[in-house]
C-alpha cells in the first residue's frame, strides 16, 4: 500500500526542470496563435470587432502568456517568481470566467452564434468548458506544493480551453453537429502525450493526467444533458428575451454565409 501511494511522487522527480512542461506550454501557445492568426489572415476575423471581443481576447491571451512564463520559470527553478506570478494567475482565472460568460451571452443575445453550433448548446457548452478549466486550475493551485500534481493539472487546464483554437484550424462545418465537441476534445492530445510519456519513462501514468483529462471530457456530456433538457430551453429563452437572438431557434443550425 505504501508503494502504491509513493510511486507517483517518484515520477515527478525532475518534472519541473526537464523541459517537458515548458515545451507543452509553448506548443499549446503555438496552436492558439495559429488558429486565431489563420482566421485573421483569411479575412474571417478583424480588429474592427466590438470592445468586448478585444477585452475577452486580451484576457484569454493573457492566460497563455502567464502559463508559458510560469512553465519557463519552473524549468529554470525560479521558485520565488513562479510563486508570485501564480498569485496573479489565480486572480486571472476569475477574469476569464467573467469575460468568457459575458461574451457567450453577448453572442447569443445578438443571434450571431457560428452556423455550425446550435445556439442553445453553445450557451451551455462554452460556460461549461470554462468552468471545467477553472476547476482544474483550482485543483492545481490547491496542490501547488505537490509539483508532480500541480504541473500536470495546469497542462490539463490549458488544454481544456484549446477548443476555440482547434475550431479555427478544423473544418468545423463538416463536423456538424459535433463540431464543438470534437474541437474541445482535441485538447486531450497534449495531456495524452504527457500520459504516454509517463508510461514510457516511469512505467505508469500519473493519476493527475487521468483526473485532468476526465475534467476536459466531463464538459461535453454535461453540456448535452443540460442544453437539450427543459432547463436549457428555459435558460435560452431567458437570456435572449428582448434581444435579436430571441428570433433564432435555440436548437436550429443557421444557414452558412454565402461565401
Amino acid at each position: 500500500m505504501t508503494s502504491m501511494v509513493q510511486r507517483p511522487r517518484v515520477a515527478a522527480g525532475s518534472a519541473s526542470s526537464d523541459g517537458f512542461y515548458f515545451r507543452s506550454a509553448a506548443a499549446m501557445a503555438i496552436v492558439i496563435v495559429a488558429g486565431f492568426g489563420m482566421q485573421w489572415a483569411m479575412g474571417r476575423s478583424t480588429f474592427a470587432a466590438r470592445p468586448l471581443v478585444h477585452v475577452h481576447a486580451l484576457v484569454f491571451m493573457g492566460w497563455v502568456a502567464i502559463f508559458v512564463t510560469q512553465s519557463w520559470l519552473a524549468q529554470r527553478q525560479r521558485t520565488e517568481l513562479h510563486r508570485k506570478l501564480g498569485q496573479l494567475a489565480a486572480l486571472w482565472v476569475l477574469l476569464m470566467v467573467v469575460f468568457g460568460f459575458w461574451l457567450t451571452v453577448d453572442v447569443i443575445q445578438r443571434g450571431t452564434t457560428p452556423f455550425f453550433f446550435q445556439p442553445q448548446y453553445f450557451l451551455i457548452a462554452n460556460p461549461a468548458n470554462i468552468l471545467c478549466f477553472a476547476i482544474i486550475v483550482a485543483a492545481a493551485f490547491r496542490l501547488r506544493r505537490r509539483p508532480e500534481w500541480h504541473m500536470r493539472l495546469q497542462v490539463c487546464a490549458t488544454a481544456a480551453i484549446l477548443g476555440p483554437a482547434f475550431g479555427r484550424l478544423l473544418p468545423m462545418p463538416l463536423l456538424t453537429p459535433y463540431a464543438w465537441d470534437v474541437a474541445c476534445l482535441c485538447g486531450l492530445i497534449v495531456p495524452g502525450i504527457g500520459a504516454l510519456r509517463d508510461r514510457r519513462r516511469d512505467g505508469f501514468v500519473h493519476p493527475a493526467w487521468w483526473w485532468g483529462m476526465a475534467g476536459i471530457v466531463a464538459a461535453v456530456p454535461i453540456a448535452w444533458l443540460v442544453a437539450f433538457a427543459p432547463p436549457g430551453a428555459a435558460l435560452y429563452a431567458w437570456v435572449t428575451a428582448g434581444h435579436p437572438g430571441a428570433a433564432v431557434s435555440g436548437l436550429a443550425f443557421a444557414s452558412p454565409p454565402p461565401t
